[in-house]
């Protein structure tokens, strides 16, 4: 089989065909499947037959596990978490604010994957926004002054004990374990340059940002907000819609990421691993 890769014809996106991820991947598959990530900055892959040792598989091929630093694995496993949601489950969406995931790490991850398990008839869409093309667009005096900036991330809003997903929020199937640890802080430049193309985008989100250095708190957030209203404009937006027996995998140093909802009443599961951290 040739691999081919259909662009979804958004600003990002691409579907992969051509290929078994149930067998082992040459080293050929993998330079290739690398190679059309990093140019799509997210792949899927439809119609794949696959269990959670071939998602690790997978994985490990694009470089390996990622820390989870709040999320609870599977049975069995140590590195796969199930992102899911119950039919009559009332707790507030997961991961529906724009972010990249796990920013708040010294090294976050540089990528992830989630394999379809049980997906509804409607809704749960994922949507990405490409930060590469964000910051392209903007102009030149703005590209400036953005990369003079410094963010602070943190996950306290979210894990922290008192987070949004901490010790009130009551009900929720998924294995989130908030801890103390989330109150840490981790800077980051506002504009990073990907390690792997030299891109330069914008590496900042509503998630995990918690000011900016050398700002009042209300200038830091005046500016993240205005910049996050230019990061989802919907020229920069692909929005994937799941299907069963689907593998997607994005580029967490060029794309942002958020979850939606319009499944109420149905159950939703997806399988989720990280790629191992990025420099840069």
């Amino acid at each position: 089989m040739t691999i081919e890769a259909e662009p979804s014809g958004a600003a990002c996106g691409a579907f992969v065909r051509g290929i078994d991820l149930a067998a082992p991947l040459s080293v050929d598959d993998v330079a290739t499947l690398r190679a059309l990530w990093l140019g799509h900055r997210v792949l899927a892959f439809p119609d794949q037959q696959i269990d959670d040792d071939a998602l690790e598989r997978f994985t490990l091929a694009f470089g390996g596990f990622g820390e989870d630093p709040f999320f609870d694995p599977i049975a069995g496993r140590s590195n796969i978490a199930a992102i899911q949601r119950e039919a009559d489950e009332t707790t507030p969406l997961f991961a529906e604010n724009w972010h990249s995931d796990w920013s708040f790490l010294a090294s976050p991850p540089a990528g992830t994957c989630l394999l379809s398990i049980d997906i509804p008839p409607r809704g749960g869409d994922t949507l990405f926004s490409n930060q590469i093309a964000a910051f392209a667009a903007l102009p030149e005096t703005r590209k400036a002054h953005l990369r003079t900036l410094t963010a602070i991330h943190s996950a306290r809003g979210a894990y922290s004990p008192s987070g949004s997903y901490g010790k009130n929020d009551k009900g929720r199937s998924m294995a989130i374990r908030p801890s103390e640890t989330a109150m840490a802080t981790q800077t980051h430049p506002l504009i990073r340059r990907h390690p792997e193309t030299g891109e330069e985008g914008i590496f900042s989100c509503a998630g995990y940002i918690i000011g900016i250095e050398g700002m009042d708190v209300a200038e830091g957030f005046d500016l993240l907000a205005d910049l996050l209203a230019w990061q989802g404009r919907d020229e920069f937006v692909y929005r994937h819609v799941w299907e069963n027996d689907m593998l997607i995998v994005w580029d967490n140093r060029s794309v942002l990421h958020k979850a939606t909802g319009g499944y109420e009443g149905q159950r939703r599961e997806l399988h989720r691993t990280t790629i191992s951290a990025w420099a840069g």
